[in-house]
């Protein structure tokens, strides 16, 4: 059986701020470098490589002291302070900003493990309540330095977090699948309907449709926090007494209408409910519907196009911060007349597309469950493992 022992984190790796505001502007970057991670690229144990900030050979060396290697975990410093990443091979070299705080394991501690000890929901609770501030909470090294882990030996952490990389990597490989499958039917959807008639967004899609639903009834519920800034599936939905807020269905296209939701990419395609069942969410939603000869996948893939959603955000109003779009200004939004047969062949080949995305996205979910129920019993030495 592993021996488990408790270490501060400064006796198991090295705690490093990033880079002051006075050593990095955002005047420095440029559009072919290195990337350099924010907060914003900080997902579930994992960087995001959209819309990464890069700086300049010369920047990257002045700013050596911030590179990353495979092996670090990189923190949120402020705000979401519980936000972890774990770095792989291929973010090598690259450098994280002054809203990042790096851990760096020390030789006989595996990153991947460590990345996942601080998964637990213990131990986001705990480093929330050390964190200091009190309307904006941060982390400094002193704070970190002094946070307890608990490890078993190195065989027990590298067995650890192979079973749950294992799990992590398929959900990945669905993840870039579903990816690729939505940029075949992008590809198609922009080679195929090219116009120069030109028609309003309302002669194919409905905006905010009626729909009933008696007050109290329990249904599902999706919030903004579920809707994905990349792809189309939502994350997960709750059941709740229907009280007031957006009502949709099945093959809805989600959008969201407020700052900086839209412009971060919220988005979704609702494939989670039964042809007769009906769904609400936020108030902040705009709900695209296609009309009779439409494909819903046309209208989703269309709620994607970066023409269309500049014109929903130029068309936004209100104070700063919380701005909206008008769907009235949206409704006269100009795309090029679609062929009606090409149409039908457009469904006919990219449903297939969005069934094997819905799969694969439901297949993610079951492992990522899995996963989060393994986690804390294989980190805490509940379930042992055997050589």
């Amino acid at each position: 059986m592993s021996e488990w022992k408790t270490y501060k984190l400064e006796e198991i790796a090295s705690v490093q701020t990033g880079p002051f505001g006075s050593q990095l502007h955002q005047s420095d970057y440029v559009e072919l470098g290195t990337p350099i991670i924010t907060v914003e690229h900080l997902g579930e144990n994992r960087i995001l490589h959209n819309n990464l900030p890069k700086v300049s050979d010369k920047d990257k060396q002045r700013l050596n002291k911030y590179w990353l290697k495979e092996g670090d975990i990189v923190f949120s410093r402020v705000g979401s302070v519980d936000r972890r990443a774990y770095v792989k091979n291929d973010e090598d070299g690259w450098l994280f900003s002054g809203r990042c705080l790096r851990v760096r394991p020390t030789k006989h501690v595996i990153g991947k493990y460590l990345s996942y000890f601080f998964g637990l929901e213990e131990f986001k609770k705990k480093i929330r309540g050390v964190a200091v501030g009190a309307t904006m909470p941060s982390l400094n090294t002193s704070i970190m330095n002094e946070i307890e882990v608990t490890l078993p030996d190195e065989i027990t952490q590298a067995q650890i977090a192979s079973i749950l990389s294992s799990l992590d990597d398929k959900i990945e490989l669905n993840l870039q699948m579903n990816r690729t499958l939505e940029a075949m039917a992008q590809a198609i959807f922009k080679e195929w309907f090219d116009s120069s008639d030109m028609v309003s967004l309302s002669e194919y899609v409905e905006l905010n449709p009626k729909l009933s639903v008696k007050k109290e009834t329990l249904i599902k519920y999706v919030e903004m926090a579920n809707l994905p800034e990349l792809g189309s599936s939502i994350k997960s939905f709750i059941e709740r007494p229907f009280t007031s807020g957006s009502k949709f269905q099945n093959l809805d296209v989600l959008l969201a209408r407020i700052t900086p939701c839209l412009e971060n990419g919220k988005t979704a395609l609702v494939d989670f409910l039964s042809d007769d069942e009906v769904a609400f969410g936020s108030t902040e939603f705009i709900i695209m519907r296609a009309k009779k000869t439409i494909s819903p996948y046309y209208v989703y893939i269309l709620s994607r196009q970066h023409n269309f959603r500049e014109f929903a955000i130029k068309s936004m109003v209100g104070t700063s911060g919380r701005q909206r779009v008008q769907t009235d200004l949206l409704n006269s939004f100009e795309l090029p007349k679609i062929d009606l047969t090409k149409m039908n062949d457009f469904h006919t080949i990219v449903s297939s597309a969005f069934k094997k995305i819905k799969a694969n996205s439901e297949e993610s979910k079951l492992l990522s469950q899995i996963r989060d129920t393994l986690l804390p019993k294989l980190i805490t030495g509940k379930i042992e493992i055997k050589a």
